[in-house]
C-alpha cells in the first residue's frame, strides 16, 4: 500500500463501488471522499494522497480519481496548493450541519401554512414568443430531434391507448417521476426517491405550490439580490415579504439575511449557478444556509434552472444533496434542456411534505398533461435525454465562445463580460456609466432583445450591464446581432427613428 493513502484509507474504511450502478464511478468516488469530509472523518486540512496512489489502492483508473477531485475542488470541499497536494479545506465548519432542535409537537404546524394546512386537510380526487438575440432562456430549437419526439408522443396512444384518457395521479406519471429520480441521483446528487417527485407545468407553479403550502401572508422569505424577477412575481403574488439578502462571489451572504430577517420563513436561492450573475455558492455558504434553516425551521428552495449546461467538467452536486434535516425543497424544468413549450418541471420534496402536496395539487389543478409526460418518460429511459444534453452542451459552448469572441471584436473596452463556465446567458458590465435600461431600450429598436442586469434588483443600485442568452443562435446570428448592439452602446448618437413596417415586439 502507498503509505501517502493509508490516512485516507483508514479514516474512510473499505470503500465500495459498484460498476453495475448508474452512477459513474467517479461520481461514487466524489461521494464517498464527500461524505468523509462531511461526517469529520477527513477532518480540515488533513492532505489527501496523489490521484495515481488513491487509484491504485482502490483498483481504479487514475482519471476516475482526478474528475471526483475536480469536483471537490469546484465546490470547495478541497484546496489545490501548489507543488503540495490536495488538503481537505481548513475553512469548513468543525461540526456536521445541525438536525433541527425544535420538537415536532412545537413546530409550526409540520411546516405549513395556515392555506397550506387548509388545502392539506382536502380529500384528495383526481383528475412563447419567437426567440430574439439575446432573450433569455431560450434553447437551441434548430437542435432538437423533433421527428423523433413526435415518434414518442404518438406511442403512448398506440400503447396506453384509453388509460392515458383518464386522469392521472396528482404527483404525475410514476414512469416520469422514476425517470427523473434516477436522473437526479446519478447525475446532481439529489437524495431522493421517486416518491418525493412531483411533476409540474414549470418552476413557476412550483414557486407557486411552495408557497401556497408554506407561506403565509406576511411571512419573510430571503431572496438574492440580484436575483430572478419572475420568483419575486410570484412570491409577492402569495402575500410574501421579500428580503433581498446580497450575493458576492461566494453566493448568497447567509450572514446578511440572519441579521436583516433571522426569522424568516424560507430562502430562494440558484446556489448551482446564481441567476444572473452565475457564481456558484461555496460549500461554508450552503452549510451555513442549511444550518440557519434548520435552526429557524424555514425552508430553502433550491432553484436548479439550468445546472445541466457546465461547461468546464460534469454538473455540480445540488444543495439538496448536504440536507439531512429536511429542509430543501428542489426545483427543475425541461424547458430549457427541451423546449419551453413542453412545460414540464417538477419539485423534490422532503418525505414529510408528500401528503400535503398531493392534497394541494389534487385540489388546485389535478396534475400536468400525463401524454407529453409519457413520451418525455420514453425519451429519457431510452437514452434520447442524456445523448440530447451532451449535444447541447457542446453547440451551446461553442455558442458562448463565438459570442465572447464577437463581443472582444466590436465592443472591447464598452461591454465587460463576467467570468463564467456554466449557463444559457453570460452577464457583460457596461462601462462609462451608461445606463443598463436605456441601452436596452435602444437594442429593441435594433430587434435585439437583451436584458438590464438592474431590472434583477429589488433596491437601487449602480450597477449596470446586460444579460444575454447565446443558446437559441449560430454564431453568425449572434455576430450579426452583437453588431447591432454597437450603436445601441453609444449613448451619444441619436436613436434612428424604425422603419414603418417594423414588427412591433414586446418588451421581454
Amino acid at each position: 500500500m502507498a503509505r501517502r493513502a493509508r490516512p485516507v484509507l483508514a479514516a474512510m474504511g473499505p470503500p465500495v463501488f459498484d460498476r453495475m450502478r448508474s452512477e459513474p464511478l467517479f461520481r461514487q468516488v466524489y461521494q464517498a471522499l464527500r461524505a468523509a469530509i462531511l461526517e469529520g472523518r477527513l477532518k480540515a486540512g488533513t492532505r489527501l494522497p496523489p490521484t495515481r496512489d488513491l487509484a491504485q489502492e482502490w483498483g481504479l483508473s487514475r482519471n476516475t480519481v482526478m474528475t471526483a477531485y475536480d469536483l471537490l475542488l469546484a465546490e470547495g470541499y478541497v484546496e489545490g496548493r501548489v507543488g503540495a497536494g490536495t488538503y481537505v479545506c481548513p475553512a469548513l465548519p468543525d461540526v456536521p450541519v445541525a438536525a433541527s432542535t425544535i420538537p415536532a409537537a412545537e413546530r409550526r404546524g409540520a411546516g405549513l401554512s395556515r392555506r397550506g394546512a387548509e388545502l392539506a386537510a382536502r380529500e384528495p380526487w383526481r383528475r412563447t414568443v419567437e426567440g430574439r438575440p439575446f432573450a433569455l432562456g431560450h434553447p437551441a430549437l434548430d437542435a432538437f430531434p423533433f421527428v423523433l419526439w413526435g415518434q414518442l408522443l404518438a406511442r403512448p396512444w398506440r400503447t396506453g391507448g384509453a388509460g392515458l384518457a383518464m386522469e392521472g395521479d396528482p404527483l404525475g406519471f410514476r414512469p416520469l417521476r422514476e425517470a427523473v429520480a434516477e436522473y437526479l441521483r446519478a447525475v446532481r446528487a439529489v437524495r431522493c426517491s421517486w416518491e418525493q417527485v412531483v411533476i409540474v407545468s414549470s418552476s413557476q407553479q412550483a414557486l407557486d405550490l411552495v408557497a401556497r403550502l408554506l407561506l403565509d401572508p406576511g411571512d419573510a422569505v430571503w431572496m438574492e439580490e440580484p436575483g430572478w424577477r419572475g420568483i419575486r412575481a410570484a412570491l409577492r403574488a402569495a402575500g410574501a415579504r421579500l428580503v433581498p439578502v446580497p450575493v458576492d462571489g461566494e453566493g448568497l451572504d447567509v450572514s446578511i439575511g440572519e441579521q436583516t430577517a433571522p426569522e424568516a420563513r424560507a430562502a430562494v436561492v440558484t446556489p448551482s449557478h446564481q441567476f444572473p450573475l452565475g457564481m456558484t455558492m461555496s460549500l461554508a455558504r450552503r452549510l451555513r444556509l442549511l444550518d440557519w434553516a434548520a435552526r429557524a425551521d424555514a425552508w430553502i428552495v433550491e432553484d436548479d434552472y439550468d445546472s445541466e449546461f457546465r461547461y468546464a467538467g460534469p454538473p455540480l452536486a445540488a444543495l439538496q444533496g448536504l440536507d439531512t434535516a429536511g429542509r430543501v425543497i428542489y426545483v427543475g424544468s425541461f424547458s430549457k434542456v427541451m423546449f419551453p413549450a413542453l412545460r414540464l418541471g417538477y419539485l423534490v420534496v422532503p418525505p414529510d411534505l408528500v401528503d400535503a402536496v398531493t392534497a394541494a395539487r389534487s385540489f388546485l389543478d389535478g396534475g400536468s398533461t400525463v401524454v407529453t409526460q409519457a413520451a418525455l418518460a420514453c425519451f429519457m429511459a431510452e437514452g434520447h435525454f442524456a445523448g440530447h444534453l451532451r449535444r447541447m452542451r457542446s453547440l451551446y459552448g461553442e455558442r458562448r465562445a463565438a459570442l465572447l469572441d464577437s463581443l472582444e471584436r466590436h465592443l472591447a473596452g464598452t461591454l465587460a463580460p463576467e467570468p463564467g463556465d456554466a449557463g444559457l446567458h453570460l452577464v457583460a458590465r457596461l462601462a462609462g456609466g451608461l445606463s443598463d435600461k436605456a441601452v436596452v431600450a435602444r437594442a429593441g429598436r435594433r430587434d435585439v432583445l437583451a436584458s438590464a442586469l438592474s431590472d434583477h434588483y429589488q433596491e437601487e443600485t449602480e450597477a449596470s450591464g446586460l444579460i444575454l442568452g447565446f443558446a437559441a443562435h449560430p454564431a453568425e446570428a449572434l455576430d450579426a446581432a452583437v453588431k447591432r448592439l454597437v450603436p445601441a452602446c453609444r449613448a451619444t448618437l441619436p436613436d434612428p427613428a424604425p422603419p414603418a413596417s417594423s414588427r412591433r415586439w414586446p418588451s421581454g
